[in-house]
């Protein structure tokens, strides 16, 4: 049995029985695969319409005030992504139910696409903070062990925009 997954409501349906057979199969017997990311510019302007609820003409209005960016087909073509489809959801809910203006709804979405790229950044730098207290561990080891040698001199590195201290032999004379 095969299920397609119904993208406007999340929804999954069996499609084995619509032909009579598995249409994963090829036709030397071996299945395909198609992976599509979430950002993957799919569907063309009626069927995000469709699946958003929307007039095709209001989406076209959204690409203009930049409230969705829609990728484009190599004829200029808007091809929308479940993403954006998913956020044109969020701005019709805004819109309607919490009774926002467009420029409310663009604030709102500005600021939730600013969060999360600063949870990026916060770990991003949790990363960097990991790789400070190891290296600090790996020196205060080789302290501990006796191994370090007094001639090292410390050397401010930059790595990713951060100086870290490592320790360098001094050059030889």
């Amino acid at each position: 049995m095969s299920e397609s997954v119904d993208a406007g409501r999340g929804t999954t349906r069996d499609t084995s029985r619509d032909t009579g057979r598995d249409p994963g199969l090829e036709a030397g017997g071996m299945r395909a695969t198609i992976r599509v990311e979430v950002t993957t510019p799919a569907y063309v302007i009626s069927v995000a319409a469709e699946l958003s609820g929307m007039h095709p003409q209001t989406l076209r209005q959204y690409d203009r005030l930049g409230l969705v960016t829609p990728g484009r087909s190599g004829g200029g073509g808007r091809r929308y992504s479940a993403r954006d489809v998913a956020q044109l959801r969020e701005i019709q809910r805004l819109s309607q139910e919490e009774g926002m203006n467009l420029a409310g709804v663009k604030r709102v979405l500005d600021l939730e696409n600013q969060v999360t790229a600063l949870r990026a950044r916060v770990v991003e730098l949790q990363g960097e903070v990991a790789r400070a207290h190891t290296s600090v561990a790996l020196a205060e080891a080789e302290l501990a062990s006796g191994m370090y040698r007094r001639t090292w001199l410390p050397v401010v590195v930059s790595d990713a925009g951060t100086a870290l201290e490592r320790f360098a032999r001094p050059p030889r004379r």
